[in-house]
């Protein structure tokens, strides 16, 4: 069978740039069969035909002279996010995470709102899918350590690491998954990806810590509080793929 790189076939399909074929792999947009392919290097059939993704788009839920509250789709990373707005991410999200992400655009502000960050002073309130039954609520007081290294951040629960909690509340329950709520005053990096991975409810598309694949990992950040705003986005519809009813009223 005549096989080729992943991301040379869909180039030659799309009629697109090897870099740019290469470049919606890795944003987790394209799928053959069914999967995502994961791999821009990867070898596959000359004759596999690919389905792409349209990568949805940003939209802004509020500004003023201090910030933007970004309603951030999943696929996009924080840094593309930071370039589109050309203002500076307060924080970060995850590339396959979406939710409220904040860029700031004056220096007092931020000086003031990283302090709010480092102090725990931030309310942040997450949804996700897991897999298993979560049937109670529970907290997550393990501590993570981060080592990064050219291939990204990894994280894991050590006694070296420092402060992580996780407020975990199921929402609702179909079939062997639930839509959990998790709030969190900690940010560290991979903190609740891990912190759910660690009680064997990893969520369900995170290929990283839970070792399962999806169309995406569905994570959303809800909502945010930080000196005196507060917002908040509706769960994406394609939560609704996996059996919730969750409608745009939905409320935590």
């Amino acid at each position: 069978m005549n096989q080729e790189k992943a991301y040379k076939i869909l180039a030659l399909q799309k009629g697109i740039s090897n870099n740019e074929a290469k470049e919606l792999i890795d944003s987790g947009l394209v799928f053959a069969k069914g999967q995502k392919v994961s791999i821009a290097r990867a070898l596959m059939s000359i004759n596999t035909k690919f389905n792409v993704q349209e990568l949805p788009k940003p939209n802004v839920i509020f500004e003023d002279e201090n910030l933007i509250a970004i309603n951030k789709p999943a696929f996009l990373s924080s840094e593309k996010i930071s370039e589109m707005y050309k203002f500076p991410l307060l924080h970060r999200l995850d590339k396959e995470t979406s939710g409220v992400l904040l860029l700031v655009k004056n220096e007092e502000f931020a000086k003031h709102a990283i302090d709010e960050f480092k102090h725990m002073r931030v309310d942040k309130i997450y949804v996700a899918v897991v897999k298993g039954i979560v049937s109670e609520e529970m907290t997550i007081n393990e501590p993570i350590l981060t080592l990064k290294s050219k291939g990204g951040a990894i994280s894991k629960i050590s006694k070296d690491g420092k402060e992580a909690v996780s407020y975990v509340s199921p929402l609702m329950v179909i079939g062997k998954k639930t839509l959990v709520k998790v709030a969190i005053k900690t940010g560290r990096t991979h903190q609740i990806r891990l912190h759910l991975s660690s009680i064997q409810t990893p969520i369900l598309g995170d290929e990283k810590y839970g070792k399962n694949r999806a169309n995406r990992m569905y994570l959303h950040a809800y909502s945010i509080g930080i000196l005196g705003y507060k917002f908040k986005t509706a769960i994406p519809k394609d939560f609704n793929d996996l059996g919730f009813e969750i409608s745009n009223k939905f409320e935590i």
